[in-house]
């Protein structure tokens, strides 16, 4: 029998992490263990208020399954019982760290795919003033590839004080919603001018249907409109790449499926993360393998991290230790 136990866990931020919804101090995960024989497997998940989540209705999600779990749950079943979110996340990869633990293999032989190398994430620039985002980004200008939290009128002013000041860097921006279609098609022009290669997800998700009709300059990329493959028919023609996230598809199951679906559709992958620890990294790695982005920078947002942690170099994440997970 499987024995289920779930947990809240706080980590602190260094200094404050804001985007255009608002700003935290802390990286507030749900964690969930699956206990077998002496096995042990490890998930983390982060609730995201977006998308109607708290940490108390994942938590009350998550418990639901004890008596499933009684009657031998296992991860395929799981995908019908809980639908795309941040509950299945957690309890979905736990399942693909149990399955490791008890066979012997790594996550990767399980899916049936290669072993994963590193991957390069970029390094994301909390919205913030222009001078202060300038000064974030001389400090980070090492670093191969910047992500910008924007949010409305200052923007090309932000982009051109971080080009400004790391100039080596690649760039792509993160709106999260807070453009309207009249702001993209003004700025994009300037923004592809000063280097950025993607815009993500630049109006909000109800209203994205006005990117059919307008110009892409810069490719824009979907995240909170791209959930898992239920949704991905849905952005064809708006949207030249998707963003996946594991608190989205509700784990590395659905995750995988979207990014061959994805793929076969002709859309570029993007694999992105909330903030969180290692723990909830570790599988963005394997599913980070040839996305033309990758956004797995949780732990260097930390103020601490987990022990054993993932071993990440300057930008480079390496894939994880069979004792962090998978």
């Amino acid at each position: 029998m499987t024995v289920l136990t779930v947990r809240t866990e706080s980590w602190p931020i260094r200094g404050t992490f804001t985007i255009s919804r608002g700003s935290k101090t802390t990286a507030d995960v749900v964690v969930v263990e699956l206990a077998q024989n002496g096995d042990l497997g490890r998930g983390e998940a982060v609730p995201y208020a977006r998308y109607g989540e708290s940490m108390q209705s994942v938590i009350a999600q998550i418990e639901s399954l004890h008596a499933a779990m009684a009657e031998g749950l296992d991860r395929q079943g799981l995908q019908a019982l809980l639908p795309a979110g941040a509950a299945r996340n957690a309890v979905d990869l736990a399942f693909w760290d149990l399955e490791c633990k008890v066979s012997g293999k790594r996550h990767w032989e399980l899916a049936g795919l290669p072993e994963p190398g590193p991957v390069t994430t970029v390094y994301t620039l909390s919205l913030d003033s222009v001078e202060n985002m300038g000064a974030n980004a001389a400090a980070n200008a090492d670093r191969p590839i910047l992500k910008l939290k924007l949010a409305g009128p200052d923007d090309l002013d932000r982009v051109a004080a971080v080009h400004r000041n790391a100039p080596q860097a690649r760039i792509v921006v993160d709106a999260n919603e807070g453009w309207t279609a009249e702001q993209y098609t003004a700025l994009a022009p300037k923004l592809q001018a000063l280097g950025v290669e993607m815009i993500e997800q630049p109006l909000p998700a109800g209203d994205d249907a006005a990117l059919a009709g307008i110009q892409r300059p810069v490719p824009v990329c979907a995240d909170e409109s791209c959930h898992d493959t239920a949704t991905l028919a849905g952005l064809a023609g708006r949207y030249d790449m998707i963003n996946i996230k594991l608190d989205k598809t509700g784990g590395l199951t659905e995750a995988l499926k979207l990014k061959a679906a994805a793929e076969a559709a002709g859309f570029g992958v993007m694999v992105g993360c909330m903030v969180a620890t290692s723990l909830a990294m570790a599988p963005g790695v394997l599913l980070g393998q040839g996305a033309a982005v990758v956004d797995l920078d949780g732990p260097l947002l930390l103020a601490k991290d987990r022990d054993p942690a993932l071993k990440i170099e300057n930008s480079l994440v390496h894939p994880p230790a069979a004792a962090l997970w998978g």
